[in-house]
């Protein structure tokens, strides 16, 4: 059985079976990427609940992990170099699972590049203007009187949709194979309902994402990791 005792997380979420991969986490955009590559590339694993609660992401024991005290975070009990590693940064956690199983990173080593390029679009765009869109849209950003910040990030947003709309076009997946990349995409596609953000950014009119969401949610892993640790 594998020794996770170096890893303060497992005080306060206690794995049941350790010789499986940790996957400390919340169902939100970011968080159910990482669930639903587990589920994609069938790797055994036990998920932990870890609320977005203060006394969750910024205890001891998770920052002992995640010292950016966001979620998602992993524990491999089987590492690269024999050991346990634990890593966060749900991208970074992406890339590492597809090269353990070499699994949705593309065939080749330009397979591989455009994949990677397509996850940091995400990761550097795409998830962090939508994240901040939603703030303006839906929540407390909503009720300030300057509607400048709202604008902005509604428009960036936009712009960032058109990028992906033409992308796709005469395409099933962002670059034409299913991979780590739509799993990093499509989950941030789909909370634009959540924020009540569709009308605002025309989600209607983009005909290639909507087909593309809708092949997303629809494959039988995402539907079962959508939602990885259940919500409470």
């Amino acid at each position: 059985m594998a020794d996770l005792s170096a890893f303060p997380i497992t005080q306060k979420w206690v794995p049941q079976n350790p010789d499986v991969l940790q996957l400390f986490s919340f169902p939100t955009p970011n968080g159910v990427k990482v669930s639903i590559a587990l589920e994609e590339m069938g790797l055994p694993y036990e998920a932990h609940l870890v609320t977005l609660s203060d006394a969750d992401v910024k205890s001891p024991e998770f920052l002992s992990l995640n010292p950016n005290n966001k979620i998602p975070a992993i524990i491999d009990p089987d590492g690269p170099d024999g050991a346990p590693i634990g890593l966060f940064e749900s991208g970074a956690i992406l890339i590492y699972l597809a090269e353990k199983t070499g699994k949705l990173i593309g065939d080749t080593g330009a397979d591989k590049a455009k994949t990677l390029q397509w996850l940091m679009f995400q990761m550097g765009g795409l998830g962090p203007m939508l994240g901040q869109m939603g703030f303006f849209v839906k929540f407390a950003g909503s009720e300030w009187e300057d509607k400048r910040p709202q604008k902005r990030y509604i428009a960036e947003g936009k712009r960032l949709l058109a990028v992906l709309e033409k992308e796709l076009d005469g395409k099933e997946w962002i670059t034409g194979q299913f991979s780590i990349a739509d799993i990093a995409i499509a989950p941030w596609l789909n909370a634009l309902a959540f924020y009540g953000a569709r009308d605002a950014v025309g989600w209607d009119s983009h005909t290639n994402l909507v087909a593309y969401l809708d092949r997303f949610m629809s494959r039988p892993a995402v539907e079962k990791a959508m939602n990885i640790p259940p919500r409470p």
